[in-house]
């Protein structure tokens, strides 16, 4: 008995060390990704860019990330997560570091793909460790908080950089930040090796690959994966379109600079709120329940945000952020549901591919939309998009189990 309680507790300690190190890779790239929300309008001021110019911005650096993440998850098979985790940190910080020699468009566009390569190795690879350490125990509610450590990041690193642009410039608040990230680097390399997790695969037999090759991408039940994807990609589709378009709303109704990091830490305060308790409410209420209930509540946020003063938006925007935000948690810890276990890496990358993707393309699509008809108008169209997640919900019924 006192031997199954020591193995019980190492098992225990093993599965937070690898939580705590997946959080913190979290928190970190997810600075690096929502900290561009607080820096395209300042870009767009700085350069004179048009909305479909932002729009192309926010969408090299989302298709890079997007693109790159089931090769990410195919690298990391072959030399291990933590490597490819580790280079990728590192180059997104040296990324960041890049726009100090910003001086117009292009240059931005070429520092936003370095990015989102970066980027891309964080989603399939830390999510995949920390699936693989709670498989047969509380894997959603450990995705849940590892999102909601991602969403701390995207908080106080986007305050962080916005406070530190209002005092001293853009250039200074996103250098100082991709020097944060490539220190971060290092750290998630020692972190991971001392738990000696995400290091380089065994060698295996001809016969273990040959059973490998026939699991492919490792999809257990296509029909419930494929209709879980496709909520994912509209749901990301218009979360990250509202996030790129929300601050210019702001500055139509009065905000200033340094309002702007404010309120975007509203809405991810909310949105990291949202994951975490959204995580552990569908763990008891049902996963359908909560994406409804989510949805429905994002739609009428948006529209009550259009209408709404700026004194009165800045109230509602933490409460946004959670049905925003709330979603993809819930999502994130079912993927694993219709996954086998030693496909998790591919086939996670494969999701967020996809819904990526389509999150890579909405600032581009929405711009062009914004410049044509107006801002309040794009942000209509983009709330209704959501609507069309409720009939996925009733497949996605048939294909969960309990």
């Amino acid at each position: 008995m006192e031997i199954d309680l020591a193995a019980s507790k190492k098992n225990r300690n093993h599965r937070r060390s690898v939580l705590g190190a997946g959080g913190f890779a979290h928190f970190i790239h997810d600075g690096f990704t929502d900290t561009l929300f607080i820096l395209l309008p300042l870009w767009a001021e700085a350069f004179g860019l048009s909305h479909t110019q932002v729009g192309a911005l926010k969408m090299m650096a989302s298709g890079a990330l997007a693109s790159f993440q089931v090769p990410s998850g195919l690298l990391a098979e072959k030399i291990g997560e933590r490597s490819v985790l580790v280079l990728g940190t590192i180059l997104a910080g040296l990324g960041f570091l890049a726009l100090g020699l910003a001086g117009g468009f292009t240059t931005l566009l070429i520092c936003m793909f370095i990015v989102g390569l970066g980027c891309s190795t964080q989603h399939p690879l830390a999510s995949a460790l920390v699936s693989k350490a709670y498989h047969g125990g509380a894997r959603r509610a450990a995705l849940g908080i590892y999102n909601f450590a991602g969403d701390v990041g995207k908080v106080a690193i986007s305050v962080s950089v916005a406070s530190i642009a209002a005092a001293y410039g853009w250039k200074t608040g996103a250098m100082s930040y991709g020097v944060v990230g490539v220190v971060a680097g290092g750290t998630i390399y020692f972190a991971l090796g001392r738990i000696q997790i995400g290091g380089r695969p065994k060698t295996v037999s001809s016969e273990e690959k040959a059973q490998s090759k026939d699991k492919g991408w490792g999809i257990t039940d296509m029909t419930g994966f494929a209709s879980l994807s496709a909520i994912g990609m509209i749901d990301t589709m218009a979360r990250l379109g509202f996030l790129t378009f929300m601050p210019f709303l702001l500055v139509q109704k009065g905000a200033a600079v340094d309002e702007l990091g404010f309120a975007l830490g509203l809405i991810l305060a909310g949105g990291a709120a949202g994951k975490l308790v959204c995580g552990l409410i569908a763990e008891r209420a049902g996963i359908l329940r909560t994406v409804v209930l989510t949805e429905i509540a994002s739609v009428a946020g948006i529209f009550l945000l259009i209408d709404l003063p700026l004194g009165g938006a800045m109230f509602l925007l933490p409460f946004l952020g959670v049905a925003l935000n709330g979603t993809s948690s819930v999502l994130y810890g079912t993927v694993g549901d219709f996954i086998d276990a030693d496909r998790q890496a591919r086939a996670f990358g494969l999701f967020y591919t996809l819904a990526v993707g389509m999150g890579a393309i909405s600032p581009l699509v929405y711009g062009l939309v914004s410049d044509a008809f107006g801002l309040e108008i794009t942000l209509s169209i983009l709330a209704a998009s959501i609507i069309l997640t409720l009939p996925l919900c009733l497949l996605l019924k048939s294909r969960l189990k309990g």
